[in-house]
């Protein structure tokens, strides 16, 4: 070691630098590949998120031919940079959220602009004094109260965007007309440069590969139910087996799935709130009933927490190697719930999917609340007044929570048809002609 420590000292700088400089360009190369390998796994997670950026890449292309064309460049002047700016921060990944921003900056700045020009000639009525100060005060009062409108919940969730566009508009070409005599021609080309840019950002989103924010939150609502119907039909099996048999070695990666749910609630909101703005979709149209998926979804996170109480008493029976004389009684009613259950909220999640009314679901539901009033009963029984409770108290909590799930998908069921009522779900006996000739 001294002798290898001996030998570096007594190179010559020129040395030194070389070998810092290969081991830089290795570094240097293994991020590179690093990234490369995070941009290669992000374009296979979503292929959507590659024809985005292309997207994008051909929307803000079109608009730069205001500055490339000298014809436009002419016609639009110095407000073409208006233009880029306008698809940067209007172009969203779905076309909900695209259409939102477009159509709140189009608007916010119509109407900021149109109250600016009629500032500005108030403020004119006033001599050269005056005139600042009349300005100031307007301006003052004006984006005062738009900002407090910005804590408003409902303007908030869909038009929060608008109002802040509105404020910087509106500050902008009042500020700029009390040095430019020419603040209506200005509004006025930054007005339609505004226009024409959100224009080309919307149709470029909605014509190339849309990503409907609707379907995704129609799509996710189903997985999300879908999941609960895998856990409560895998844990049945499960747990019973493993008092029968020892530790699973099958896959349990449907034990975790449930997870995902609980922290989706922001996510739908955010999701409803831009599904609204798609009103052009040809499953859904103008009065689609998305609070109604919300709906669907609290009802759903509800059951999610029941879920994972199972889950925790799944794990402390993990460690219990003999089973029960109580736990074989009551295994019949629990595996039927647990079933019967899961079969129900899968069915659900694909009727949502496909958008039409389920004519099995009430059965399900029937049969689990069936063999939800025998368990009931069996833990009731004073049979078991005598048994030991180390043994009977786990297993009769996940009795319990089991009868209450029964209830809790009921709900679930509820609140399923009045969306598809509201929403218009396709029949099953719709999607056959009577045929009375036969």
């Amino acid at each position: 070691m001294d002798i290898a420590s001996a030998n570096f000292e007594n190179v010559g700088p020129f040395t030194r630098a070389w070998e810092w400089l290969k081991a830089l360009a290795v570094k240097l190369w293994a991020m590179a590949v690093e990234f490369a390998n995070k941009m290669k796994k992000l374009g296979q997670d979503d292929p959507r998120r590659i024809v985005h950026s292309l997207k994008v890449g051909v929307a803000i292309t079109l608009v730069s031919l205001f500055y490339y064309v000298r014809q436009l460049f002419d016609r639009f002047g110095e407000d073409g940079i208006w233009a880029v700016l306008t698809v940067v921060l209007v172009f969203e990944f779905s076309v909900g959220a695209t259409l939102g921003k477009g159509l709140n900056r189009m608007l916010a700045t119509l109407s900021a602009g149109a109250l600016a020009v009629g500032v500005d000639q108030v403020a004119t009525l006033f001599d050269g004094t005056g005139q600042p100060i009349v300005l100031g005060i307007l301006a003052f009062i004006i984006s005062a109260t738009v900002t407090f409108m910005r804590f408003f919940p409902a303007l908030k969730a869909r038009y929060d965007y608008g109002l802040m566009i509105f404020i910087l508009t509106f500050c902008l070409v009042s500020v700029s007309s009390y040095q430019d005599d020419e603040v209506l021609e200005m509004a006025y080309e930054r007005l339609y440069t505004i226009i024409i840019c959100s224009f080309i950002a919307i149709i470029v989103c909605i014509c190339v590969c849309p990503v409907w924010i609707g379907e995704t939150l129609q799509n996710q609502i189903a997985n999300n139910l879908e999941k609960l119907g895998n856990f409560l039909e895998g844990f049945g099996r499960e747990y019973f087996r493993l008092s029968e048999e020892g530790h699973s070695t099958d896959d349990k990666s449907f034990l975790h799935g449930y997870k995902s749910v609980l922290s989706f609630e922001d996510k739908e909101e955010t999701m409803a709130n831009l599904a609204r703005w798609e009103l052009w979709h040809y499953r859904f149209g103008f009065r689609h009933p998305w609070n109604r998926y919300l709906k669907v979804g609290t009802l759903t996170r509800q059951c999610a927490y029941k879920l994972e109480d199972l889950k925790r008493y799944l794990k402390c029976f993990e460690i219990q190697a003999t089973p029960t004389e109580f736990r074989k009684e009551i295994q019949v009613p629990c595996i039927q719930i647990c079933s019967e259950s899961g079969k129900a909220l899968k069915e659900l999640a694909s009727a949502i999917k496909k958008m039409r009314r389920s004519t099995t679901v009430d059965g399900h539901i029937a049969k689990s609340k069936i063999a939800a009033e025998k368990l009931n009963s069996m833990l009731s029984n004073s049979l078991w007044e005598n048994a030991n409770l180390r043994e009977i108290i786990p297993t009769a909590a996940v009795g319990l929570v089991l009868i209450d799930i029964v209830p809790c998908t009921e709900k679930i069921v509820v609140s399923f048809k009045e969306l598809a009522s509201r929403a218009r779900f396709e029949r099953m006996d719709d999607r056959v002609s009577p045929n009375n000739d036969v």
